[in-house]
Protein backbone atom coordinates (compact mmCIF):
# COMPACT_ATOMS: atom_id res chain seq x y z
CA UNK A 1 0.00 0.00 0.00
CA UNK A 2 1.08 3.73 -1.02
CA UNK A 3 0.92 5.68 2.28
CA UNK A 4 1.59 9.20 1.48
CA UNK A 5 1.64 12.86 2.64
CA UNK A 6 1.20 16.01 0.89
CA UNK A 7 3.36 18.71 1.31
CA UNK A 8 4.64 21.59 0.39
CA UNK A 9 8.11 22.46 -0.98
CA UNK A 10 8.57 25.48 1.07
CA UNK A 11 7.82 23.63 3.82
CA UNK A 12 10.88 20.94 2.76
CA UNK A 13 13.00 24.08 3.00
CA UNK A 14 11.78 25.62 5.62
CA UNK A 15 11.82 22.10 7.93
CA UNK A 16 15.00 20.47 6.16
CA UNK A 17 14.82 17.35 3.95
CA UNK A 18 15.86 14.71 6.67
CA UNK A 19 13.89 16.04 9.14
CA UNK A 20 10.76 15.66 7.01
CA UNK A 21 11.96 12.09 5.80
CA UNK A 22 12.58 11.03 9.51
CA UNK A 23 9.09 12.55 10.17
CA UNK A 24 7.06 10.77 7.72
CA UNK A 25 8.63 7.49 8.03
CA UNK A 26 9.58 7.00 12.02
CA UNK A 27 6.45 8.97 13.24
CA UNK A 28 3.94 8.52 10.37
CA UNK A 29 4.99 5.57 9.45
CA UNK A 30 4.29 6.52 5.45
CA UNK A 31 6.54 5.01 2.87
CA UNK A 32 6.04 7.95 0.15
CA UNK A 33 5.14 11.63 0.04
CA UNK A 34 2.96 13.84 -2.31
CA UNK A 35 5.03 16.77 -3.41
CA UNK A 36 3.31 20.01 -5.10
CA UNK A 37 4.71 20.69 -8.56
CA UNK A 38 2.05 23.32 -9.27
CA UNK A 39 -0.02 24.91 -6.79
CA UNK A 40 -2.37 28.14 -6.48
CA UNK A 41 -2.43 30.55 -3.86
CA UNK A 42 -3.59 31.06 -0.45
CA UNK A 43 -2.76 32.25 3.14
CA UNK A 44 -1.13 29.47 5.23
CA UNK A 45 -0.51 29.06 9.43
CA UNK A 46 2.53 27.09 9.56
CA UNK A 47 2.84 25.52 12.63
CA UNK A 48 6.00 23.81 11.86
CA UNK A 49 8.29 26.00 10.43
CA UNK A 50 10.97 27.71 12.64
CA UNK A 51 10.99 30.63 10.03
CA UNK A 52 7.69 31.90 10.28
CA UNK A 53 3.88 31.27 10.96
CA UNK A 54 2.06 32.71 8.05
CA UNK A 55 2.92 32.05 4.53
CA UNK A 56 1.56 33.43 0.85
CA UNK A 57 2.72 31.26 -2.00
CA UNK A 58 2.99 32.99 -5.23
CA UNK A 59 -0.10 32.29 -7.44
CA UNK A 60 -0.30 29.17 -10.18
CA UNK A 61 3.56 28.65 -10.05
CA UNK A 62 5.65 25.14 -10.71
CA UNK A 63 7.55 23.86 -8.03
CA UNK A 64 10.07 22.15 -11.04
CA UNK A 65 12.32 22.79 -13.20
CA UNK A 66 10.69 22.89 -16.62
CA UNK A 67 12.36 21.56 -19.92
CA UNK A 68 11.94 24.64 -22.23
CA UNK A 69 12.21 22.77 -25.10
CA UNK A 70 8.55 21.05 -24.12
CA UNK A 71 7.19 24.77 -23.51
CA UNK A 72 8.47 26.93 -27.04
CA UNK A 73 5.81 27.12 -28.89
CA UNK A 74 2.49 27.28 -26.07
CA UNK A 75 0.39 30.36 -25.30
CA UNK A 76 0.44 29.54 -22.27
CA UNK A 77 4.29 29.72 -20.46
CA UNK A 78 4.34 28.66 -16.20
CA UNK A 79 6.50 30.54 -13.91
CA UNK A 80 9.01 28.69 -11.67
CA UNK A 81 8.35 29.76 -7.87
CA UNK A 82 10.84 31.69 -6.48
CA UNK A 83 11.27 29.74 -3.71
CA UNK A 84 12.16 27.02 -6.17
CA UNK A 85 14.41 29.56 -8.39
CA UNK A 86 16.51 30.10 -5.46
CA UNK A 87 16.10 27.47 -2.67
CA UNK A 88 16.81 24.63 -5.30
CA UNK A 89 15.47 22.12 -6.74
CA UNK A 90 13.58 20.30 -4.17
CA UNK A 91 11.78 17.53 -6.58
CA UNK A 92 14.78 16.79 -8.09
CA UNK A 93 16.34 16.07 -4.39
CA UNK A 94 12.96 13.46 -3.55
CA UNK A 95 13.46 11.87 -6.32
CA UNK A 96 17.63 11.58 -6.14
CA UNK A 97 16.95 9.95 -2.44
CA UNK A 98 14.33 7.84 -3.69
CA UNK A 99 17.04 5.84 -6.29
CA UNK A 100 18.92 5.45 -2.98
CA UNK A 101 16.12 3.62 -1.16
CA UNK A 102 14.12 6.67 0.56
CA UNK A 103 10.40 6.98 0.55
CA UNK A 104 8.51 7.09 -3.08
CA UNK A 105 7.79 10.01 -4.80
CA UNK A 106 4.33 11.42 -5.90
CA UNK A 107 3.96 14.31 -7.80
CA UNK A 108 0.79 16.58 -6.35
CA UNK A 109 0.12 18.51 -9.80
CA UNK A 110 -2.91 21.56 -9.61
CA UNK A 111 -3.75 21.79 -13.29
CA UNK A 112 -6.58 23.98 -14.24
CA UNK A 113 -7.11 26.16 -10.97
CA UNK A 114 -4.94 28.96 -11.71
CA UNK A 115 -5.33 32.43 -11.26
CA UNK A 116 -2.34 34.02 -12.25
CA UNK A 117 -2.60 32.17 -15.86
CA UNK A 118 -6.48 33.24 -15.72
CA UNK A 119 -5.76 36.64 -15.83
CA UNK A 120 -2.86 36.73 -18.18
CA UNK A 121 -5.20 34.28 -20.71
CA UNK A 122 -9.10 35.34 -20.25
CA UNK A 123 -9.64 34.03 -23.25
CA UNK A 124 -8.78 30.67 -21.97
CA UNK A 125 -11.21 30.95 -18.45
CA UNK A 126 -14.64 29.27 -18.06
CA UNK A 127 -17.37 31.52 -18.23
CA UNK A 128 -20.86 31.55 -16.52
CA UNK A 129 -24.64 31.99 -18.69
CA UNK A 130 -23.65 35.41 -18.76
CA UNK A 131 -20.13 35.89 -20.26
CA UNK A 132 -18.50 36.35 -17.29
CA UNK A 133 -14.82 34.93 -16.57
CA UNK A 134 -13.80 32.48 -13.63
CA UNK A 135 -9.88 33.80 -13.65
CA UNK A 136 -9.33 30.78 -11.18
CA UNK A 137 -10.68 28.23 -13.64
CA UNK A 138 -8.84 27.43 -16.89
CA UNK A 139 -11.39 25.90 -19.29
CA UNK A 140 -11.11 21.94 -20.02
CA UNK A 141 -12.24 22.80 -23.73
CA UNK A 142 -9.76 25.20 -24.57
CA UNK A 143 -6.98 23.84 -26.40
CA UNK A 144 -4.16 26.52 -24.56
CA UNK A 145 -5.43 25.46 -21.69
CA UNK A 146 -5.44 21.74 -22.50
CA UNK A 147 -1.78 22.23 -24.40
CA UNK A 148 -0.73 23.57 -21.14
CA UNK A 149 -1.35 20.48 -18.45
CA UNK A 150 -0.41 18.03 -21.04
CA UNK A 151 3.06 19.89 -21.24
CA UNK A 152 2.79 19.82 -17.36
CA UNK A 153 2.31 16.39 -16.64
CA UNK A 154 4.76 15.28 -19.70
CA UNK A 155 7.81 17.58 -18.37
CA UNK A 156 7.33 16.33 -14.74
CA UNK A 157 7.15 12.75 -15.80
CA UNK A 158 9.71 12.57 -18.36
CA UNK A 159 11.71 15.01 -16.55
CA UNK A 160 11.64 13.42 -13.10
CA UNK A 161 10.09 9.72 -13.38
CA UNK A 162 7.81 10.21 -10.49
CA UNK A 163 6.31 6.56 -9.02
CA UNK A 164 2.98 8.93 -9.43
CA UNK A 165 1.48 12.14 -10.84
CA UNK A 166 -2.15 12.73 -9.19
CA UNK A 167 -3.96 15.05 -10.80
CA UNK A 168 -6.01 17.98 -9.24
CA UNK A 169 -8.45 20.34 -10.78
CA UNK A 170 -8.05 19.08 -14.00
CA UNK A 171 -11.90 19.75 -14.63
CA UNK A 172 -14.68 22.54 -14.28
CA UNK A 173 -14.67 24.63 -10.85
CA UNK A 174 -17.40 25.26 -8.68
CA UNK A 175 -18.90 29.04 -8.74
CA UNK A 176 -17.99 29.38 -4.70
CA UNK A 177 -14.45 28.30 -4.22
CA UNK A 178 -13.00 30.69 -1.60
CA UNK A 179 -11.32 33.81 -4.13
CA UNK A 180 -10.13 36.78 -2.34
CA UNK A 181 -12.81 38.27 -0.41
CA UNK A 182 -15.67 36.43 -1.84
CA UNK A 183 -19.24 38.12 -1.97
CA UNK A 184 -22.74 36.90 -1.73
CA UNK A 185 -25.16 38.80 -0.12
CA UNK A 186 -28.03 37.28 -2.08
CA UNK A 187 -27.68 33.57 -0.45
CA UNK A 188 -27.06 30.90 -3.05
CA UNK A 189 -28.27 27.47 -3.03
CA UNK A 190 -26.80 24.67 -4.23
CA UNK A 191 -28.42 24.25 -7.56
CA UNK A 192 -27.68 28.11 -7.88
CA UNK A 193 -23.99 27.81 -7.04
CA UNK A 194 -24.14 24.44 -9.60
CA UNK A 195 -25.90 26.67 -12.22
CA UNK A 196 -23.01 29.74 -12.14
CA UNK A 197 -20.11 27.42 -12.56
CA UNK A 198 -21.50 25.80 -15.83
CA UNK A 199 -19.20 26.77 -18.52
CA UNK A 200 -20.55 28.56 -21.69
CA UNK A 201 -17.09 29.90 -22.90
CA UNK A 202 -16.50 29.97 -26.80
CA UNK A 203 -14.39 26.65 -26.52
CA UNK A 204 -17.22 24.63 -24.70
CA UNK A 205 -19.66 25.96 -26.90
CA UNK A 206 -17.69 25.22 -30.05
CA UNK A 207 -17.14 21.62 -28.58
CA UNK A 208 -20.28 21.07 -27.35
CA UNK A 209 -21.90 21.87 -31.10
CA UNK A 210 -19.30 19.29 -32.91
CA UNK A 211 -21.17 16.09 -30.69
CA UNK A 212 -24.47 17.87 -31.64
CA UNK A 213 -25.31 19.50 -28.18
CA UNK A 214 -27.03 22.94 -28.35
CA UNK A 215 -25.65 24.35 -25.98
CA UNK A 216 -26.04 27.91 -27.04
CA UNK A 217 -29.82 27.29 -26.14
CA UNK A 218 -28.55 25.56 -22.33
CA UNK A 219 -26.83 28.69 -21.78
CA UNK A 220 -30.17 31.22 -22.05
CA UNK A 221 -32.39 29.01 -19.61
CA UNK A 222 -29.29 28.92 -17.38
CA UNK A 223 -29.12 32.56 -17.79
CA UNK A 224 -32.49 33.21 -16.81
CA UNK A 225 -32.52 31.09 -13.74
CA UNK A 226 -29.85 32.98 -12.36
CA UNK A 227 -31.54 36.24 -13.26
CA UNK A 228 -35.18 34.59 -11.66
CA UNK A 229 -32.47 33.75 -8.03
CA UNK A 230 -30.81 37.02 -8.42
CA UNK A 231 -34.55 38.99 -8.35
CA UNK A 232 -35.67 36.78 -5.09
CA UNK A 233 -36.14 39.04 -1.81
CA UNK A 234 -34.58 36.02 0.21
CA UNK A 235 -33.64 32.08 -1.61
CA UNK A 236 -35.90 29.66 -2.65
CA UNK A 237 -35.16 26.37 -3.31
CA UNK A 238 -35.31 25.61 -7.41
CA UNK A 239 -34.66 21.89 -6.90
CA UNK A 240 -34.29 21.13 -3.21
CA UNK A 241 -33.22 17.53 -3.31
CA UNK A 242 -30.22 19.07 -5.40
CA UNK A 243 -27.21 17.65 -5.20
CA UNK A 244 -28.36 14.54 -4.03
CA UNK A 245 -30.88 14.12 -6.90
CA UNK A 246 -28.02 14.25 -9.65
CA UNK A 247 -28.00 15.21 -13.06
CA UNK A 248 -31.70 13.43 -13.00
CA UNK A 249 -32.69 16.42 -11.45
CA UNK A 250 -32.21 18.29 -14.87
CA UNK A 251 -34.60 15.17 -17.26
CA UNK A 252 -37.88 17.83 -17.76
CA UNK A 253 -34.89 20.26 -19.89
CA UNK A 254 -33.62 17.49 -22.20
CA UNK A 255 -31.17 20.33 -23.85
CA UNK A 256 -29.84 20.91 -20.49
CA UNK A 257 -29.51 17.66 -19.64
CA UNK A 258 -28.00 17.09 -23.00
CA UNK A 259 -24.80 19.26 -21.99
CA UNK A 260 -24.68 18.31 -18.36
CA UNK A 261 -23.86 14.90 -19.86
CA UNK A 262 -21.76 15.99 -22.46
CA UNK A 263 -19.79 18.51 -19.62
CA UNK A 264 -18.04 14.81 -18.77
CA UNK A 265 -15.80 14.47 -22.04
CA UNK A 266 -13.59 17.46 -22.23
CA UNK A 267 -12.25 16.40 -18.72
CA UNK A 268 -12.53 12.63 -19.48
CA UNK A 269 -10.59 13.30 -22.92
CA UNK A 270 -8.15 15.74 -21.42
CA UNK A 271 -7.12 13.45 -18.45
CA UNK A 272 -6.77 10.57 -21.46
CA UNK A 273 -3.98 13.11 -23.17
CA UNK A 274 -2.58 13.68 -19.53
CA UNK A 275 -2.13 9.86 -19.19
CA UNK A 276 -1.08 9.26 -23.06
CA UNK A 277 1.62 12.36 -22.87
CA UNK A 278 3.04 11.06 -19.15
CA UNK A 279 5.94 8.58 -19.36
CA UNK A 280 4.69 5.13 -19.07
CA UNK A 281 6.34 4.47 -15.78
CA UNK A 282 4.64 7.12 -13.86
CA UNK A 283 1.34 5.99 -12.86
CA UNK A 284 -1.36 9.05 -13.16
CA UNK A 285 -4.54 9.17 -10.54
CA UNK A 286 -7.14 11.70 -10.28
CA UNK A 287 -7.33 13.26 -6.86
CA UNK A 288 -11.16 13.56 -7.04
CA UNK A 289 -14.48 14.66 -4.45
CA UNK A 290 -17.81 12.37 -3.54
CA UNK A 291 -19.88 14.69 -5.77
CA UNK A 292 -17.10 15.17 -8.37
CA UNK A 293 -19.92 14.96 -11.08
CA UNK A 294 -20.30 18.30 -10.42
CA UNK A 295 -17.26 19.70 -11.39
CA UNK A 296 -17.21 17.41 -14.46
CA UNK A 297 -15.89 14.21 -13.24
CA UNK A 298 -17.58 10.77 -14.47
CA UNK A 299 -14.96 7.95 -12.32
CA UNK A 300 -16.31 5.17 -14.31
CA UNK A 301 -14.93 7.08 -17.17
CA UNK A 302 -12.14 8.69 -16.44
CA UNK A 303 -10.94 4.74 -14.38
CA UNK A 304 -10.94 4.05 -18.04
CA UNK A 305 -8.22 6.20 -19.59
CA UNK A 306 -5.87 7.05 -16.31
CA UNK A 307 -4.31 4.44 -13.53
CA UNK A 308 -6.93 5.06 -10.91
CA UNK A 309 -7.95 7.74 -7.96
CA UNK A 310 -7.58 8.92 -4.81
CA UNK A 311 -11.34 9.75 -3.47
CA UNK A 312 -10.65 12.73 -0.58
CA UNK A 313 -13.21 11.57 2.83
CA UNK A 314 -13.21 15.07 3.91
CA UNK A 315 -15.96 15.67 5.95
CA UNK A 316 -16.94 12.12 6.84
CA UNK A 317 -17.78 9.69 9.19
CA UNK A 318 -16.35 6.22 9.32
CA UNK A 319 -19.24 4.85 8.07
CA UNK A 320 -19.47 6.45 5.22
CA UNK A 321 -15.68 5.99 3.85
CA UNK A 322 -16.48 2.34 3.67
CA UNK A 323 -19.37 3.33 1.32
CA UNK A 324 -16.89 5.92 -0.49
CA UNK A 325 -14.37 3.27 -0.96
CA UNK A 326 -16.51 0.70 -2.09
CA UNK A 327 -18.39 2.94 -4.85
CA UNK A 328 -14.94 4.27 -6.20
CA UNK A 329 -14.13 0.17 -6.71
CA UNK A 330 -17.31 -0.33 -8.05
CA UNK A 331 -16.49 2.77 -10.52
CA UNK A 332 -12.79 1.89 -11.41
CA UNK A 333 -13.06 -1.94 -11.74
CA UNK A 334 -10.63 -4.17 -9.48
CA UNK A 335 -7.36 -3.63 -11.84
CA UNK A 336 -7.20 0.26 -11.34
CA UNK A 337 -5.42 2.41 -8.22
CA UNK A 338 -8.08 3.17 -5.65
CA UNK A 339 -6.99 5.64 -2.59
CA UNK A 340 -8.41 7.80 -0.28
CA UNK A 341 -7.24 11.18 1.02
CA UNK A 342 -7.99 12.10 5.10
CA UNK A 343 -7.67 16.16 5.86
CA UNK A 344 -5.91 16.11 9.56
CA UNK A 345 -7.50 20.00 10.57
CA UNK A 346 -9.23 20.29 13.59
CA UNK A 347 -12.07 19.98 14.72
CA UNK A 348 -12.34 17.33 11.58
CA UNK A 349 -9.81 15.46 13.32
CA UNK A 350 -10.41 15.94 16.77
CA UNK A 351 -8.17 13.25 18.13
CA UNK A 352 -6.45 9.90 17.23
CA UNK A 353 -9.24 7.75 18.07
CA UNK A 354 -11.16 9.83 15.59
CA UNK A 355 -8.74 10.00 12.62
CA UNK A 356 -8.08 6.05 13.51
CA UNK A 357 -11.75 5.29 13.25
CA UNK A 358 -11.67 6.91 10.14
CA UNK A 359 -8.63 5.21 8.83
CA UNK A 360 -9.79 1.62 9.24
CA UNK A 361 -12.32 1.39 6.09
CA UNK A 362 -9.49 2.28 3.47
CA UNK A 363 -6.75 -0.55 5.00
CA UNK A 364 -8.86 -2.85 3.39
CA UNK A 365 -7.35 -5.37 0.88
CA UNK A 366 -8.91 -3.76 -2.05
CA UNK A 367 -7.48 -0.34 -1.18
CA UNK A 368 -3.98 0.86 -2.74
CA UNK A 369 -3.06 3.58 -1.08
CA UNK A 370 -3.82 6.74 1.61
CA UNK A 371 -2.35 9.97 1.95
CA UNK A 372 -3.14 12.64 4.34
CA UNK A 373 -2.95 16.59 4.02
CA UNK A 374 -0.77 17.98 5.03
CA UNK A 375 2.58 18.23 6.56
CA UNK A 376 3.37 21.70 6.49
CA UNK A 377 -0.13 22.76 8.15
CA UNK A 378 -0.78 20.93 11.19
CA UNK A 379 0.91 20.32 14.45
CA UNK A 380 3.68 17.87 14.60
CA UNK A 381 2.00 15.84 17.39
CA UNK A 382 -0.42 14.86 14.69
CA UNK A 383 2.03 12.87 12.74
CA UNK A 384 1.80 10.30 15.81
CA UNK A 385 -1.78 10.01 15.27
CA UNK A 386 -1.26 8.94 11.66
CA UNK A 387 1.00 6.60 12.72
CA UNK A 388 -1.41 5.00 15.58
CA UNK A 389 -4.24 4.54 12.75
CA UNK A 390 -1.62 2.95 10.63
CA UNK A 391 -0.61 0.61 13.09
CA UNK A 392 -4.18 -0.34 14.99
Amino acid sequence: MQLSMWTYPWDIQDIGLETVERDLVERAGLNMISLATSYHAGRFLQPRSPHRKAYFPEDGTIYFKPTAARWASLAIQPKVADVIAQGGDVLGNLVRRRDAGGLGVSCWTVCLHNTRLGMLHPQAVTRNAFGDANYYNLCPSHPDARAYVRALVADISHGYRPDRIELESPSFMGFAHEYHHEKDGVGLTPEDDFLLSLCFCPACLARAASADIDGEATRKLVRQWIAETCERAVPKRRFPGFPISGLDTFLPWPELHAYLIWRFEPVTSLVAELREAAHPGTRVVIIDLKDGWLGGCDLEALGKVCDGAILCAYDMQAGDVASLMAAGRAALGPEKFLGTGYRLFYPEMAGPEVLAAKVKPAKAPDIDGINFYNYGLVPAARLDWIGAALSA
